[in-house]
């Protein structure tokens, strides 16, 4: 088929490279290239360097949908339009073009999880599976007929860990539909929107830790905000940025730490954030529920390390707290 390819991250790029192999791709289009770095250096999205590599040519509108790009698409005939994480909107003028239509995917098992970051929520929610669904475009955010879908386990998995296992997932499950759809052997299935659940964008913000939540709602957050925008909290008047942890109960924190139940730590009145127990590989803080064994670390302006190099160089106290 003739296709036009639509996205920008590294996460489109598995896809991308898929659908050169087997389809014939007459045009990418792609954000416009942005300031990185030290120097505000404009830098090509990684979907813009690998079109450029196999001599497709590349689109950057700022507005697909307005000026002439409609007309654009419309004059270079793609019988479908693939779109992944592109990052604009496309009107129903465009999704109207292609023979077979406009074909997402996207990185949730729908209707759970529709919107920016549905990789990361579905892990800071505490879901234990996740997924891949390929769907035909609609008006609105990912509410469009899916066509198939594969599982993927979570795990334990960090977002950056889960990222790059569904783009793999997403390459080899859009080849898969792109064939079915050929043949006429998919039929698209409404979503069910009382089921739908909305991943929202990340932001700094939403990744402060709130130490009142459970000491395992903590740590999915850590790993969902993982590699960004990074779980933290203050600790000593400087931002303490937490990449690794672990959720301990009471019972489990005790028999770790090889307290013995005594007198102080039984009438001491421990407070979310409060670090509890340290010893040479770990910093124990308490939560809501639980005990969180914080492993991987980073605060202020020092280096991202593991809390065992950390400690050789921090002195910690029982009873200090992370705010």
């Amino acid at each position: 088929m003739k296709i036009i390819f639509m996205g920008t991250p590294d996460f489109a790029v598995n896809t991308l490279e898929a659908v050169i192999k087997h389809h014939e791709v007459i045009g990418v289009f792609t954000q416009p290239d942005k300031p990185k770095g030290r120097g505000n250096k404009l830098t090509a999205s990684p979907v813009k360097i690998i079109a450029e590599q196999h001599g497709i040519p590349v689109y950057q509108p700022n507005k697909i949908r307005k000026d002439h790009w409609p007309r654009l698409i419309a004059d270079l005939k793609p019988e479908l339009i693939v779109v992944v994480a592109y990052g604009q909107i496309l009107s129903k003028e465009i999704l109207d073009i292609p023979k077979y239509g406009c074909i997402n995917v996207h990185a949730s098992l729908l209707p759970k999880y529709r919107g920016a970051a549905p990789i990361n929520w579905a892990i800071a929610d505490g879901c234990t599976v996740t997924g891949v669904t390929t769907m035909l475009m609609a008006d609105g955010i990912d509410t469009g007929d899916m066509l198939l879908k594969s599982e993927v386990m979570i795990d334990g998995k960090t977002a950056g860990e889960l990222f790059d296992e569904l783009a793999a997932v997403g390459a080899n499950l859009l080849i898969e539909t792109l064939v079915q759809v050929e043949k006429g052997f998919i039929k698209p299935t409404p979503q069910n929107d009382s089921e739908s659940s909305h991943a929202g964008m990340l932001s700094k913000a939403v990744a402060k830790i709130d130490w009142q939540m459970s000491a395992k709602q903590i740590e999915n957050r850590i790993r969902g905000f993982n590699p960004w925008p990074v779980a933290h909290t203050q600790f000593d008047e400087q931002v303490l940025k937490i990449f690794r942890a672990q959720d301990l109960n009471w019972e489990a924190f005790k028999k770790l730490s090889d307290l013995d139940l005594s007198t102080e730590m039984v009438n001491h009145n421990h407070v979310p954030g409060e670090i509890v127990y340290v010893d040479k590989k770990a910093i124990f803080v308490m939560t809501g529920e639980g005990v969180l064994q914080v492993d991987e670390l980073q605060l202020g302006s020092n280096k991202r390390m593991s809390t065992q190099a950390f400690l050789l160089g921090n002195q910690i106290e029982i009873g200090q707290k992370m705010i």
